[in-house]
């Protein structure tokens, strides 16, 4: 593992905590103490808090962790409503330590149109572009093709959680290794990234690979590898939520493994994640 390694996606959790109405689980009791020990068991000590869908735009357990960790090991990405939130507040929260909005679109299955999801898209980039926040989406793969009349004009830097969320041909229905091409949505996800203001986190592959060896998220990965090494990040997804017990040790060693053999794992465990979430390389 890099030297100043940053995991950038990962939950704080409290199932005494009010859940929103649209809550699709109840997790379990995963805090910061709880986060910093599963990380010094992979060698990082830095993260980016992301508000999960369960909570909606109560913030409230994410700003408390975020303020706990501090500046120098922590970033945080949150929700929020664009017609009920003051420029003020997210002027408050910048100083804490938060540097994007989180769209979550896939983990409740939001069916959302093509003018809809731009005029979505639209409207948060305008209000968090003048403090240079991350629009952060978690969206299905074959839903980007709709992001990419839009994002030249958004002004603001695009994070693609979970490989993009990739729909994979069965297990057993799968020729390896397998062509990220014939993936719906993998083009326009590429046409993004080499666009230059799309990054795509590394993470949450058990989602959507049921293989234990990940070889259908791995096409994907080396693929990208080729030529947006600068615009990876890494991220566990602990505490692996609806996953709760997985072992991710594997899933890192793979990362490693991928980003070794095309010489980038210094930029996607480290220096992309501090340039896409406002880090000062010395921390």
């Amino acid at each position: 593992m890099p030297t100043n390694g940053w995991d950038t996606h990962m939950h704080v959790t409290d199932p005494s905590y009010p859940e929103a109405a649209d809550a699709e689980y109840t997790p379990g009791q995963h805090n910061l103490s709880d986060a910093l020990s599963f990380e010094s068991t992979i060698g990082i000590n830095s993260l980016v808090l992301i508000q999960p869908s369960i909570y909606g735009n109560d913030n409230t357990l994410l700003l408390n962790a975020l303020t706990k960790l501090g500046t120098r090991h922590g970033r945080g990405v949150v929700g929020f409503d664009t017609d009920a939130t003051s420029f003020e507040t997210l002027q408050a929260w910048h100083q804490l330590g938060v540097r994007g909005v989180r769209l979550n679109i896939k983990s409740n299955e939001v069916n959302l149109t093509e003018a809809e999801l731009q005029e979505r898209v639209t409207r948060y980039a305008k209000i968090i572009q003048p403090l240079d926040w991350v629009l952060e989406l978690y969206i299905g793969m074959e839903d980007i093709p709709k992001l990419e009349p839009v994002v030249a004009d958004l002004g603001v830097r695009l994070s693609i959680a979970h490989f993009g969320a990739p729909t994979l041909p069965p297990i057993g229905n799968r020729t390896l290794p397998l062509d990220p091409y014939t993936v719906a949505g993998f083009q326009s996800l590429v046409n993004l990234l080499k666009a230059g203001k799309t990054y795509i986190k590394f993470s949450g592959a058990y989602r959507f690979d049921k293989d234990p060896q990940y070889r259908g998220i791995e096409g994907i990965a080396r693929e990208l590898l080729k030529f947006a090494g600068d615009r990876i990040i890494f991220a566990s997804d602990w505490p692996h939520t609806r996953f709760e017990g997985l072992d991710i040790h594997p899933f890192v060693e793979k990362c490693l493994d991928w980003t070794d053999a095309a010489g980038v794992t210094e930029k996607v465990f480290s220096r992309n994640a501090h340039e896409l979430w406002d880090i000062p390389l010395d921390k």
